[in-house]
């Protein structure tokens, strides 16, 4: 059985990948997953701000209106960081030029040989990582307001 990338079977989505990308720099934050939900992202956020709290600015990250990204489980994670970390949402339907993140998605799909077939599930999770890792040494995609 061959795997399409980025292909969905009855059981979820094959692969996961939770990021953000840093205004500026165009660095991005990944995480792989097992699944997508408001504990994957409540664990990614405590790593960005991890990693951001050390420079004493706040954290904005710009989300679309997803039901995960409003959970009522990340209403503890925001009073723990209280005020120093928060959400923008964007408006419903305002297209995906808005979200940096978006932009880094297509074309990472591209880098990974969106609708190629894999032999098996872990080629497509090697192609998957091979490519993240070569984005972090040199960007193949930089995002610029």
């Amino acid at each position: 059985m061959q795997y399409r990338s980025w292909s969905r079977i009855t059981s979820g989505v094959l692969l996961s990948v939770i990021g953000a990308v840093q205004y500026g720099t165009s660095k991005v934050f990944y995480k792989i997953v097992p699944h997508f939900d408001a504990q994957e992202l409540r664990q990614y956020l405590h790593q960005v701000m991890a990693t951001f709290s050390k420079t004493g600015k706040d954290v904005v990250m710009v989300v679309d209106r997803s039901g995960i990204h409003r959970a009522h489980k990340l209403d503890t994670t925001f009073d723990h960081y209280h005020g120093t970390l928060r959400f923008h949402c964007l408006p419903a339907h305002c297209g995906h030029h808005l979200n940096p993140i978006e932009g880094f998605w297509r074309v990472m799909k591209d880098a990974i040989g969106a609708g190629r077939c894999f032999a098996d599930l872990h080629l497509l999770y090697q192609r998957t990582r091979q490519v993240l890792m070569a984005h972090q040494e040199r960007p193949i995609y930089a995002f610029h307001w």
